[in-house]
């Protein structure tokens, strides 16, 4: 159970999360959606525990969750292979000094053929396409096995072809039981195979059944309060009080 309890978070003071109560239930499949700058990355961050709440209470397992961050904030540059990209995903178990056992390489290499590139293990990640290093993170995720799984705008910029098979991935892991969180974008997918959503726009519009959360006048009231933000405001006036 992921437990938010008059959540607030915010950037050097500024509001990024309002007072946000709810719960991911185990085995839940939910989405998280609202305009840009509505707190949806900063609220995968705090659940994974990479940003600290600013009031109000978070309880999550940290310790069971795997964190699939935007694929444009992951630096490419340095030299490092497929392989040793999803091998990264043994390191809560193996720790940051022990060797990688052959067992464990293996199961990196199926991971990478689960996703679509066996064959792929000595090319650097430099070399790939936005598509295929969305694959390899995914590879990393099936590594560390978690139960609780954060997926922050996982098809942004993809073909058609490899969100379908990222998606068949996310539908195994909610058939699995785990629990599964993500911000999207595209709402026709969010329909179509999400069937929680949290709608957010600093503050909880809605959390719930999707269609109920989608209705209009609950997308509606996200824009509005999104067109009346400021750039300058300054810290929760409630918190203040």
């Amino acid at each position: 159970m992921i437990q938010l309890e008059n959540l607030t978070l915010s950037h050097g003071r500024r509001p990024a999360v309002h007072h946000v109560t709810g719960q991911f239930a185990p085995g839940s499949l939910t989405a998280i959606i609202g305009p840009n700058g509505a707190g949806k990355s900063t609220l995968l961050r705090a659940i994974a525990g990479l940003h600290r709440p600013d009031g109000g209470r978070l309880v999550a397992p940290r310790d069971s969750i795997a964190l699939l961050p935007q694929v444009a904030a992951v630096d490419r540059a340095f030299p490092i292979s497929c392989l040793d990209v999803v091998q990264l995903g043994h390191w809560s178990r193996a720790g940051a000094f022990r060797a990688i056992r052959p067992a464990e390489r293996a199961r990196s290499l199926e991971a990478l053929a689960a996703v679509g590139l066996e064959g792929f293990g000595r090319r650097p990640v430099g070399s790939l396409s936005v598509g295929q290093f969305q694959r390899v993170l995914f590879a990393r995720l099936l590594v560390q096995d978690a139960p609780v799984i954060l997926l922050d705008e996982p098809f942004n910029a993809l073909d058609t072809r490899t969100v379908t098979d990222l998606l068949a991935l996310v539908r195994r892991w909610h058939g699995e039981g785990r629990t599964v969180v993500a911000v999207l974008h595209d709402l026709d997918l969010v329909q179509r195979e999400f069937p929680q959503t949290l709608l957010l726009a600093r503050e909880a519009i809605a959390w719930g059944p999707t269609e109920e959360v989608l209705r209009p006048e609950n997308r509606l009231r996200a824009r509005m309060m999104a067109e009346g933000w400021l750039d300058d405001a300054g810290a929760c006036a409630r918190d203040a009080a």
